[in-house]
């Protein structure tokens, strides 16, 4: 198999529906997309090196999974497509997330990325995740998209902050909390995790 085929040479590559420019917002998209499921791939590896974070690991797997399926439905550059992303990948990151927070000790105050390597990978994540959202939101702003690919995204960031303070729990490494926050977070409140 022949992997180069010259046809991007001039800065243009092909949508399902016609070709773009390389800086395009729907590539942008997809292309944020990509790069936050490498990361998250990086992430499933370090963490399949502890034992106590390898079914963690394994939904990182299948999160790679959805989040291609994510850029399968931002490359559609015409109506009608048959999208893969619907509203269940999110409910189900919604469930997990419920547990990794009844796993953690609460949190009050805003905290940074660190600890572990597994729990800063998975910040790495979360914040190329917000990227990609971020870009998705342009692209929305420009033609008609996915709307479950948004969604899922943003829910998807959460979940990466949940699942970077587990990452932590289990390992026996505290957060480390930016040192001049307030307490932020209301005590007895359902433990709710930190929203942007």
């Amino acid at each position: 198999m022949q992997l180069y085929t010259k046809t991007g040479d001039k800065g243009e590559t092909s949508l399902i529906g016609g070709r773009v420019r390389k800086d395009d917002s729907r590539v942008e998209a997809y292309g944020t997309i990509d790069e936050l499921n490498s990361f998250v791939g990086l992430a499933a590896a370090e963490l399949n090196r502890h034992e106590p974070l390898r079914e963690l690991a394994g939904r990182l797997v299948d999160i790679q999974q959805e989040l291609f399926d994510c850029g399968s439905d931002l490359a559609y550059a015409k109506e009608g497509a048959p999208f893969k992303m619907d509203g269940i990948p999110a409910a189900r990151l919604e469930e997990w997330m419920d547990g990794y927070v009844a796993e953690t000790p609460e949190i009050t105050r805003f905290i940074l990325p660190g600890g572990s390597a597994a729990s800063s990978m998975l910040h790495v994540c979360r914040t190329v995740c917000r990227r990609a959202e971020r870009r998705v939101v342009t692209l929305a702003g420009e033609h008609p998209i996915n709307g479950d690919v948004l969604v899922y995204l943003n829910r998807l960031s959460d979940f990466l902050f949940a699942a970077a303070r587990l990452a932590n729990a289990k390992l026996g490494e505290p957060d480390t909390e930016y040192i001049r926050s307030a307490e932020v977070f209301r005590k007895g409140k359902g433990k709710k995790e930190r929203k942007k």
